[in-house]
């Protein structure tokens, strides 16, 4: 199989089947075999429904049904682990990232062996105020901050290499920063394409401005986790033992001066280095026990489920 689509969506029952109509016109055309797998996030309206209908027209399309509304990173790593195809490309259900864009993404990674290709929305048809302006900031960080130099980590509109998908391990609300993860993995062709951007057509967006805090929060999680996740002592181990060196530091000065230079001086518990040590010492030993504490959960943690599957259709 030539390509897996993975669309993940929440409450989108007016655009799929138009989207569905949309993407068959584009295979058929490019004489591409396919999968389409829809991951239906919890909706609450008659999205699963549609699909249903979909599925029973088209063997092409598959599905994936959770029981509850668990995040769109949850959603695409179970398309993830069922996608087939050579190629895997995602994008939105909501009609604004365009299927004419997929057989060029396709030729990236098949014929120039890109292992991640991006989206990038140069041309954007949100408001400038709430969501392009946050959006540049938050590139703008991630670029620096992940030394991946794409304009739009934000598209859903991406393609990968299967290899790439079935490596990564999307999780909490890292959906984002795939392309880091592939990265921080050890696929480096990683490399964008400009893509055209479409005006919503029916509904309104499932994402608030909290997304962009949490964007950044997330971003400082993923670096966190690509440097010190499998070796969490290098980096509190490292800083509490400092911590506890210089605090030792100063209790040997007061000890050695209370003995030796000034014994009738005043009381140790009566000078600042005394409760500078005393902190020193313990915040290094707490930094110390964190890492410590911080291996054995790494050695010892297990896959946990992260979603529950109600329903799955073709799969």
């Amino acid at each position: 199989m030539q390509i897996s689509i993975v669309i993940p969506l929440l409450n989108e029952q007016e655009s799929l089947k138009e989207l569905h109509d949309w993407i068959v016109q584009v295979m058929q055309s490019n004489h591409f075999s396919y999968e389409v797998i829809f991951i239906d996030d919890g909706s609450t309206d008659t999205s699963w429904e549609t699909i249903l209908e979909l599925s029973n027209i088209n063997k092409n399309v598959k599905a994936i049904r959770f029981l509850k509304n668990y995040g769109k990173s949850q959603a695409l790593h179970a398309g993830f682990k069922s996608a087939e195809g050579e190629v895997v490309i995602t994008m939105d259900a909501d009609l604004q990232d365009n299927p004419e864009e997929i057989p060029e993404l396709y030729r990236m990674i098949a014929q120039e062996r890109h292992h991640v290709v991006s989206g990038w929305k140069k041309k954007r048809y949100d408001s400038v105020i709430t969501k392009n302006i946050p959006s540049k900031l938050f590139n703008w960080a991630a670029r620096k901050t992940s030394g991946v130099k794409l304009h739009d980590f934000n598209c859903g509109l991406k393609a990968f290499d299967n290899k790439v998908v079935k490596t990564i391990e999307v999780s909490g609300e890292m959906h984002r920063y795939i392309p880091v993860l592939a990265k921080n993995a050890g696929f480096s062709n990683i490399s964008e394409k400009v893509v055209q951007h479409q005006a919503r057509k029916y509904g309104s967006t499932k994402f608030g401005a909290e997304r962009f805090i949490n964007g950044f929060l997330d971003l400082i999680t993923i670096w966190f986790v690509s440097k010190f996740g499998r070796r969490p002592m290098h980096l509190f181990g490292a800083w509490g033992v400092l911590m506890f060196m210089v605090g030792f530091g100063f209790a040997l000065y007061l000890g050695i001066d209370k003995l030796f230079l000034n014994p009738l001086g005043r009381l140790i518990t009566q000078r600042p280095q005394f409760y500078i040590s005393l902190t020193a010492m313990i915040i290094g030993t707490q930094l110390f026990l964190a890492g410590f504490l911080g291996e054995i959960m790494v050695r010892s943690r297990k896959n946990d489920t992260r979603y529950n599957i109600s329903d799955k259709i073709n799969l």
